[in-house]
């Protein structure tokens, strides 16, 4: 899908069908009330970003090119965030579910066929990361400029470096996130992503990374979710210092403290997300990063100087105690 006419009349297509969520989801009243962890002060409508899951199932069923397992995981997932946006649904469901689709996702890439030990390592990674993504879908635009950017940099690997992936995919991809981001990258967002866009948001980069890395056997690929990494990694880490519940809901994250305590733009704090993470990339590209000893070298740099940031901005009071400093 490389011809503008295509690309326009797809965007066209998705444009109509997310415009119609939005009348479904007013008349059904599927909208986000602000609460005192939320970072906005208006009623949304919730799960805009279920025209990640469209782009892809709709770009699969006009080219017939099919990923079967990974469109019966995409789809299954997705369906049961989208029901929990609806009405939270039993953890142990949705739990078994999302374990159901990495499955079908780990026969699509072939992770299954990788020794014990690495299948074990792939698991904690793909249920970690499709959390972490979750829990970082907090402020307007983040989801949907990360992920964009994440996407693009898989497309430039695929057109110039190594063709892992149909390129239709990536752009239908892009194409979803970029009609999404019309109404969410904004002051007062119209909607939010929802569970279905962040939790299938995170499936769908899933997919596209495990395929690139059993393809060039390079796990620097990974760094391209860094920074949403270390946000989740070092909040867990002070939460677990400070006895805290890490299964309850919070606004401990560093991009809520940037938002709700700095009052910092909601934009703006996705921009600067977006803008580090992009570094990262152009550096592991650059570079052609694939030794393991300079993946852990960067991956404990990026780590220690998180955490120094962290302890300059919100002081070792409120990270270590939960009190701020006066």
């Amino acid at each position: 899908m490389k011809d503008l006419s295509n690309i326009l009349i797809f965007s066209g297509i998705l444009l109509f069908l997310e415009l119609l969520y939005f009348r479904v989801a007013k008349k059904f009243g599927i909208t986000d009330q602000p609460n005192y962890r939320s970072s906005h002060q208006t009623s949304t409508i919730r799960g805009g970003g279920i025209i990640f899951t469209l782009a892809i199932l709709l770009y699969g069923l006009l080219t017939h090119t099919y990923h079967m397992w990974f469109l019966a995981g995409l789809t299954i997932i997705s369906t049961i965030s989208f029901l929990d946006d609806i009405r939270p649904r039993n953890y142990k469901v949705r739990m078994f579910i999302h374990l159901a689709a990495v499955a079908l996702l780990f026969i699509q890439t072939g992770i299954f066929d990788l020794p014990l030990v690495l299948i074990i390592v792939s698991l904690f990674f793909v249920v970690g990361t499709i959390n972490a993504i979750n829990f970082m879908d907090g402020i307007n635009g983040i989801t949907g400029v990360y992920g964009l950017l994440t996407l693009a940099t898989f497309l430039y690997i695929n057109e110039t470096m190594q063709n892992f992936i149909d390129s239709g995919y990536l752009i239908a991809s892009i194409i979803g996130v970029a009609i999404f981001l019309l109404f969410n990258f904004r002051k007062k967002a119209i909607c939010f992503a929802g569970d279905i866009g962040s939790v299938s948001l995170a499936f769908i980069l899933l997919f596209f990374m495990l395929s690139l890395i059993i393809i060039t056997g390079n796990c620097s690929y990974i760094l391209f979710l860094l920074v949403y990494g270390l946000d989740v990694v070092t909040t867990i880490v002070f939460r677990m210092i400070r006895k805290e519940n890490v299964s309850e809901a919070h606004r401990s994250h560093f991009y809520q403290y940037l938002v709700n305590d700095r009052k910092m733009s909601h934009l703006m704090v996705t921009l600067i997300y977006t803008m580090v993470q992009l570094l990262i990339n152009i550096v592991v590209l650059h570079y052609r990063i694939s030794v393991i000893s300079d993946i852990i070298l960067i991956l404990m740099t990026t780590g220690i100087l998180f955490v120094i940031i962290r302890f300059i901005f919100e002081g070792s009071n409120k990270l270590l105690t939960g009190v701020k400093n006066n």
